[in-house]
């Protein structure tokens, strides 16, 4: 591993369907312990749930988000996280025009 600075403004950048993904610190910089994504994201549903066996946090800069992680909804604001634990089906709704969020993921998994 190798210190990586990922200035404003710098990233891959994914679009997808239901957002825009950028990867601010990619798991080949941590030598894949773990992944940073800022995910900026129009009002409407996400994806469908997805059940990843690693696990993942979100924390919201702007807007509000609806995460749906298992059978519970999270209404979240900017500031709230949440952790969802591996192989827990989760999926975020954006409930405000437009959100920002980081998502953190570890890409390791412990056999």
């Amino acid at each position: 591993m190798t210190v990586h600075l990922s200035s404003a403004g710098t990233g891959q950048e994914y679009v997808v369907p239901e957002a825009t993904v950028t990867v601010k610190i990619g798991a080949e910089h941590t030598g894949t312990e773990y992944e940073l994504l800022e995910i900026d994201a129009p009002r409407g549903p996400g994806g469908p749930p997805e059940t990843e066996p690693w696990s993942k946090a979100y924390y919201v800069l702007q807007g509000r988000v609806l995460v749906q992680a298992g059978d519970d909804g999270y209404d979240l604001g900017p500031g709230s996280s949440i952790s969802i634990p591996a192989g827990t089906a989760n999926t975020f709704s954006v409930l405000t025009p437009t959100a920002k969020l980081l998502t953190f993921r570890v890409t390791v998994v412990q056999s």
